[in-house]
Protein backbone atom coordinates (compact mmCIF):
# COMPACT_ATOMS: atom_id res chain seq x y z
CA UNK A 1 0.00 0.00 0.00
CA UNK A 2 1.10 3.51 -0.61
CA UNK A 3 1.29 6.25 2.15
CA UNK A 4 -2.54 7.92 1.62
CA UNK A 5 -4.04 4.17 1.74
CA UNK A 6 -1.83 3.48 5.19
CA UNK A 7 -3.13 6.57 6.50
CA UNK A 8 -6.72 5.77 6.20
CA UNK A 9 -6.13 2.33 7.00
CA UNK A 10 -4.93 3.00 10.45
CA UNK A 11 -6.59 6.12 11.33
CA UNK A 12 -9.09 3.32 11.37
CA UNK A 13 -8.12 0.85 13.07
CA UNK A 14 -6.96 3.73 15.91
CA UNK A 15 -11.08 5.26 15.43
CA UNK A 16 -11.78 1.77 17.05
CA UNK A 17 -9.62 1.69 19.56
CA UNK A 18 -11.32 2.19 23.15
CA UNK A 19 -9.50 4.31 25.83
CA UNK A 20 -9.09 1.39 28.20
CA UNK A 21 -7.39 -0.75 25.13
CA UNK A 22 -5.48 2.68 24.73
CA UNK A 23 -4.34 2.70 28.33
CA UNK A 24 -3.29 -1.08 28.24
CA UNK A 25 -1.34 -0.98 24.70
CA UNK A 26 0.25 2.21 25.84
CA UNK A 27 1.25 0.01 29.17
CA UNK A 28 2.89 -2.92 27.14
CA UNK A 29 4.59 -0.75 25.06
CA UNK A 30 6.53 1.20 27.59
CA UNK A 31 7.31 -2.50 29.26
CA UNK A 32 8.72 -3.37 25.91
CA UNK A 33 11.12 -0.41 25.87
CA UNK A 34 12.26 -1.17 28.94
CA UNK A 35 13.47 -4.17 27.22
CA UNK A 36 15.84 -1.81 25.23
CA UNK A 37 19.80 -1.69 26.25
CA UNK A 38 18.96 2.58 25.35
CA UNK A 39 19.00 3.63 29.13
CA UNK A 40 21.91 5.04 29.07
CA UNK A 41 21.82 8.00 27.25
CA UNK A 42 21.11 11.23 28.67
CA UNK A 43 18.84 13.03 26.18
CA UNK A 44 15.70 11.78 25.65
CA UNK A 45 12.78 13.01 22.65
CA UNK A 46 9.11 12.26 23.66
CA UNK A 47 6.05 13.23 21.35
CA UNK A 48 3.09 14.53 23.55
CA UNK A 49 -0.09 12.40 22.91
CA UNK A 50 -2.87 13.88 20.79
CA UNK A 51 -5.94 13.05 21.93
CA UNK A 52 -8.45 13.15 19.53
CA UNK A 53 -6.11 11.13 17.16
CA UNK A 54 -6.03 8.31 19.85
CA UNK A 55 -2.08 7.70 19.69
CA UNK A 56 0.18 6.19 22.35
CA UNK A 57 -0.17 7.67 25.96
CA UNK A 58 3.75 8.90 26.32
CA UNK A 59 3.14 9.48 30.07
CA UNK A 60 4.52 6.21 30.73
CA UNK A 61 7.34 6.62 28.97
CA UNK A 62 7.75 10.50 30.54
CA UNK A 63 7.54 8.01 34.00
CA UNK A 64 9.87 5.60 32.75
CA UNK A 65 12.32 8.61 31.91
CA UNK A 66 11.53 10.55 34.87
CA UNK A 67 11.74 7.66 37.01
CA UNK A 68 15.69 7.17 35.61
CA UNK A 69 16.31 10.96 36.00
CA UNK A 70 17.22 11.36 32.11
CA UNK A 71 16.61 14.57 30.09
CA UNK A 72 13.20 14.66 28.70
CA UNK A 73 12.78 16.99 25.39
CA UNK A 74 9.93 17.98 24.11
CA UNK A 75 8.82 19.82 20.63
CA UNK A 76 6.81 23.04 19.87
CA UNK A 77 5.70 22.84 16.40
CA UNK A 78 5.84 25.53 13.39
CA UNK A 79 2.97 25.04 11.03
CA UNK A 80 4.00 27.67 8.46
CA UNK A 81 7.45 25.62 7.68
CA UNK A 82 6.52 22.25 8.83
CA UNK A 83 9.74 22.29 11.92
CA UNK A 84 10.05 21.56 15.23
CA UNK A 85 11.53 23.37 18.06
CA UNK A 86 12.32 21.46 20.87
CA UNK A 87 12.75 22.35 24.74
CA UNK A 88 13.92 20.70 27.84
CA UNK A 89 10.97 19.85 29.39
CA UNK A 90 11.04 20.74 33.80
CA UNK A 91 9.01 20.43 36.48
CA UNK A 92 8.06 24.49 36.06
CA UNK A 93 7.29 23.94 31.93
CA UNK A 94 3.70 25.28 30.99
CA UNK A 95 2.32 23.31 28.54
CA UNK A 96 -0.70 24.48 26.32
CA UNK A 97 -2.72 23.17 23.53
CA UNK A 98 -2.02 24.63 20.44
CA UNK A 99 -4.73 24.64 17.87
CA UNK A 100 -4.51 21.22 16.19
CA UNK A 101 -4.50 19.73 19.59
CA UNK A 102 -0.94 19.40 20.17
CA UNK A 103 0.01 19.74 24.07
CA UNK A 104 3.23 22.31 24.01
CA UNK A 105 5.45 24.17 25.95
CA UNK A 106 5.11 27.76 26.11
CA UNK A 107 8.68 28.73 26.24
CA UNK A 108 11.64 27.10 28.08
CA UNK A 109 15.43 26.17 27.48
CA UNK A 110 15.71 25.05 23.84
CA UNK A 111 17.95 22.18 23.38
CA UNK A 112 19.49 21.72 19.29
CA UNK A 113 18.55 18.04 17.72
CA UNK A 114 22.33 17.16 17.71
CA UNK A 115 21.97 16.67 21.68
CA UNK A 116 19.58 14.59 21.26
CA UNK A 117 20.50 10.80 21.47
CA UNK A 118 17.11 8.85 21.18
CA UNK A 119 13.63 10.05 19.15
CA UNK A 120 10.66 8.13 20.73
CA UNK A 121 8.51 8.80 16.90
CA UNK A 122 5.06 9.16 16.21
CA UNK A 123 3.87 7.08 13.06
CA UNK A 124 0.58 5.67 11.52
CA UNK A 125 2.16 2.54 10.44
CA UNK A 126 5.42 1.48 9.40
CA UNK A 127 6.79 -1.64 7.15
CA UNK A 128 9.96 -4.63 7.88
CA UNK A 129 12.34 -1.94 6.74
CA UNK A 130 11.53 0.11 9.28
CA UNK A 131 10.26 2.80 7.02
CA UNK A 132 7.58 4.97 8.86
CA UNK A 133 3.96 7.06 7.67
CA UNK A 134 3.26 10.22 9.72
CA UNK A 135 0.73 12.78 9.26
CA UNK A 136 1.85 13.73 5.94
CA UNK A 137 3.22 16.80 7.28
CA UNK A 138 7.26 16.12 7.38
CA UNK A 139 7.62 17.50 10.62
CA UNK A 140 9.65 14.28 11.93
CA UNK A 141 11.65 13.66 8.70
CA UNK A 142 12.98 17.38 8.62
CA UNK A 143 13.44 17.02 12.51
CA UNK A 144 15.49 13.62 12.14
CA UNK A 145 17.81 14.72 9.43
CA UNK A 146 18.85 17.43 11.94
CA UNK A 147 19.72 14.82 14.42
CA UNK A 148 23.12 13.23 14.75
CA UNK A 149 23.95 9.84 13.00
CA UNK A 150 24.12 7.54 16.12
CA UNK A 151 21.19 9.50 17.71
CA UNK A 152 18.06 6.31 17.92
CA UNK A 153 14.74 6.35 15.95
CA UNK A 154 12.60 4.24 18.18
CA UNK A 155 8.72 4.39 16.42
CA UNK A 156 5.91 3.05 18.82
CA UNK A 157 2.74 1.67 17.29
CA UNK A 158 0.14 0.16 18.35
CA UNK A 159 -0.12 -2.12 15.37
CA UNK A 160 2.60 -4.80 13.60
CA UNK A 161 4.83 -3.92 10.36
CA UNK A 162 2.96 -3.86 7.04
CA UNK A 163 4.97 -6.11 4.78
CA UNK A 164 6.62 -2.84 2.23
CA UNK A 165 5.48 1.14 2.18
CA UNK A 166 5.22 1.33 -1.66
CA UNK A 167 5.71 5.02 -2.07
CA UNK A 168 8.83 6.12 0.12
CA UNK A 169 11.12 8.60 -1.13
CA UNK A 170 14.58 10.56 -0.36
CA UNK A 171 13.74 12.29 2.23
CA UNK A 172 12.30 9.99 4.61
CA UNK A 173 14.43 8.80 7.58
CA UNK A 174 14.21 5.21 8.50
CA UNK A 175 13.62 3.86 12.15
CA UNK A 176 16.25 1.89 13.72
CA UNK A 177 13.70 0.02 16.06
CA UNK A 178 9.58 0.03 16.28
CA UNK A 179 8.04 -0.87 19.56
CA UNK A 180 4.79 -2.93 19.16
CA UNK A 181 2.52 -4.06 22.46
CA UNK A 182 4.08 -7.91 21.94
CA UNK A 183 7.46 -7.29 20.73
CA UNK A 184 10.39 -5.13 19.72
CA UNK A 185 11.44 -4.70 15.69
CA UNK A 186 14.79 -4.00 15.33
CA UNK A 187 16.04 -2.23 11.93
CA UNK A 188 19.69 -1.33 12.27
CA UNK A 189 22.11 -3.31 15.00
CA UNK A 190 22.96 -0.86 18.21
Amino acid sequence: MNKKQLRAKYKALRSDLSDTQIEDLSIDIANQLLKLPIWEKSFYHVFLSIDQHKEINTEYILNILQGKDKNVIISKSNFEDNTLAHFLLLDTTVLKKNEWGIPEPVDGIEIQEDKIEVVFVPLLAFDTKGNRVGYGKGFYDKFLAKCGSETLKIGLSFFEAEAEIKDVNDIDIRLDFCITPLKTVRFNPL
